[in-house]
This record gives C-alpha cells, structure tokens and sequence, in this order.
C-alpha cells in the first residue's frame, strides 16, 4: 500500500507535511463520494487513488456508487455526448427515467456524509434530498463543458443549483450558476501502477506479449472506445504520416461500466484498421495499469485527438513520462500543453498526421517537449496538490470568511 510519506522524494518534505496539517481542519468530518461507477473511466481512477490517502491524512473519506442499469446508462450517454455539444434528441421520457432513477438511489442509499460529494451529471439530482437532510453538498464536473447542449444544460442546472458549489477542471467549462464555483484540475498518482518507473525490461515485456516491433517508431494513444475520443480520426492521421515515416499505431483501451456504445466504437475501429498489420487494437481488460504504462514508456509519439475533453489525463501521464503528445486543443488539454513548449495542439487530422511526422524525424526536439511536459506535470497536476485543493474545497464550505486561519 502506498503511503503519503513516500510522495516526499517527488514532491518535497513540506508539501506533505502540508497536506497533515489542513487535514487536521477536517477531523471528524465524514467526505462521502458518490459517483455512477467503481470500474473503467477517469474519476473511478481518480476516487481508488484519493480516497485512501485521504484516510491516511486522517479523514474519514468514504466512496459510494448509485445502483443503475443499462437503460439508465443509455440516457446518460446521451447526456454526456449533449454537453459535448454532440446535437442529439433526448426525450422527456427519457429525463424522466433519470430522475426515477436518481429518486431511487436517493431513497434507497445512506446519505450520511457531512460533505456529500457527488461527482458528474449521473448522480446529480441526489441533491433533491439535500433540504430534507441538511449535510453540505458539492458536485463536482469532470466533463467539458464550454459548449453544452441549452436544453440539457438548463435540465441539470436547476439540480446543480442545489449544491453549495460547484467544481470545474478548466476556466472555460465553468457557467452562470447562482452558487460559488471552484476551479480543481484533475491528477495523477505518480507512485501508481500506471504511472510509476520501469525497467527496459518489464517495458520490453510488454510489446512482445503484444507482438509490438519496438525497433520501429509507435504512435499510441490510449483512451476508451469512444466517438469523443475519435479512434478513426487516428487511424486516419496515422495513415496520412505512414506515407512519410514508417511507424506502427497502438490503439489501446478499455471500457467503462457505465458506457454502453464501446463495443459499437470498438467494431468501427477494427474496420477502419483491417488490413494493415501495423495497427494494433488492445481492448484491456480492468487493472490493466501496467500494461497502460509500459505502451506509453515504449512509444516514441503519444497522441489524444478526442474532439470534446473534460481534462485528458492520458495527456497528463504521457507528460509524465517525458513523451512527445499530439492531442487536440480542446477541454483540459490546453492547461496540460503550451504548444511546441510541452507538447503539440492541433485541430485537424492533416496537422495531427504533419506533427507525428515531424515528431519522429526530429528526434532531440521530441525530447526537449517530453522533458518539458514532465516538468509542467510535477508542478501542476500531481495528486498531492489534488488533495491540497480539495480539502480547502471542504474547509471552505464551513467558514463564511473567505480567510481562514489554520492553528
């Protein structure tokens, strides 16, 4: 099990000793998470990781999952692809099956929590109960935001107001909200499976299990089977660089519980690639961290062309690993990359296909955006400043002063 002291080495003695003492603020305080799912995904990842040194840091941090089947899942798909700004129809059936749903849990699950903390649109209108039983209530968004859909934006918002605040993961997704707004970039756990050192050879392991030329350059990116994320689109850059630069495409991921088009995605994908041998499709199963982190250490170029991003944190852990990333300007992604400093942004198939070419001819510049994106990563985006953030969040809702002092 990991430890909070062992971050010391990375992040410096102080930052730790920090992190004990704003928790002392939050002694006999219960944080309740509640969330949409317990596998698959970036927030499950982030609660299996905070959740534990939060408990370390002696607070009593707990993590609840609301109980929903594939139909309910299906409606907040949609949900989700219409706060991409995806132009879809959902109907008030439909939003009337989701709120049958919230009421359920909210009936039916122990809201115990003196912070009740529920994260993305899932849960949302749990706070219906937040009248009845008192408690502070924050909802936290991890999706992208800056261009939703009016008619569902309008539908969540009215339960969003609820909340006695709200957190965002980038200036552009927050809203006009009658409550206060936090902004709280997401992380990475440095010392985790997925992001911590290996050796050449637990790497190496990896690619043969895989049957992955690693004397020739790989191009990887690796994300659920999503429309959002835009697998095609990959295939399609990766095809246009191939006429210049010999290289190989990993495209490698999983699938979330709570995600009912992967397989569709995954069968679009594996057509589009068929034929060509140097495409390498890896649907991984849960608790393929290892694997995760090997694929992106032996890479030579990183890419993430999602078309909508709440934050990228695949971004995130490939900066981490002093690699070159190609990812598109949208979301999170920009906070993570100053273009041509810290990694490459492009908007297109035609400039995504333009950089990997560049990317692994230019082989010193490749490191120097490699080396440079690890740097912005340790001083941003690590889970100790996470935890910082968050547990201000919580003090915060019980101080009305915006300065509190602590002994």
């Amino acid at each position: 099990m990991i430890k909070i002291d062992d971050y010391k080495p990375i992040v410096g003695e102080e930052i730790v000793e920090e992190l004990f003492l704003i928790g002392k603020q939050l002694r006999g305080k219960v944080v309740q998470n509640i969330n949409s799912t317990s596998v698959g995904g970036g927030v499950a990842e982030i609660l299996s990781r905070m959740v534990p040194l939060l408990q370390q840091l002696e607070i009593d941090a707990r993590w609840d999952v609301i109980k929903a089947g594939e139909k309910f899942f299906t409606i907040t798909k949609k949900v989700h692809n219409a706060l991409h700004g995806v132009e879809l129809e959902i109907s008030q059936q439909e939003l009337d099956y989701f709120l049958e749903v919230n009421n359920n849990n909210a009936n039916s699950m122990a809201l115990y929590g003196d912070i009740i903390f529920v994260h993305d649109p899932q849960p949302v209108a749990l706070a219906e109960k937040k009248n009845e039983i008192g408690r502070k209530w924050i909802w936290r968004c991890h999706i992208d935001f800056s261009n939703p859909q009016e008619k569902i934006w309008h539908f969540l918002k009215s339960y969003i107001e609820k909340y006695d605040a709200a957190v965002f993961s980038a200036p552009a997704f927050a809203r006009e909200l009658s409550i206060p707004q936090i902004l709280i970039s997401p992380s990475i756990d440095p010392l985790s499976d997925k992001n911590k050192e290996l050796s050449e050879q637990e790497i190496k392991s990896v690619f043969e299990r895989f049957k992955i030329d690693m004397s020739r350059p790989i191009i990887t990116q690796i994300s659920r089977f999503d429309y959002l994320k835009d697998p095609v689109g990959v295939i399609e850059a990766y095809k246009l660089a191939k006429k210049y630069v010999d290289c190989q495409l990993v495209l490698a991921g999983g699938s979330a519980t709570d995600d009912p088009e992967g397989e569709k995605v995954l069968n679009e994908v594996k057509e589009k690639a068929s034929g060509d041998p140097d495409i390498f499709i890896l649907l991984l199963p849960p608790g393929s961290d290892f694997e995760i982190n090997a694929l992106q250490r032996g890479s030579t170029v990183i890419l993430q062309k999602s078309l909508r991003e709440g934050f990228g944190l695949t971004v995130t852990e490939a900066l981490w690993k002093e690699k070159p990333v190609i990812a598109s300007a949208v979301g999170g992604i920009p906070l993570q990359i100053t273009h041509k400093y810290s990694g490459i942004l492009t908007t297109t198939i035609e400039g995504t296909a333009y950089w990997i070419k560049q990317l692994i001819q230019a082989t010193e510049y490749a490191l120097k955006l490699g080396k440079n994106g690890h740097e912005h990563v340790k001083n941003n985006f690590l889970i100790t400043r996470h935890l910082m953030d968050y547990m201000l969040t919580f003090i915060s809702l019980f101080h009305e002063k915006d300065v509190v002092h602590l002994d």
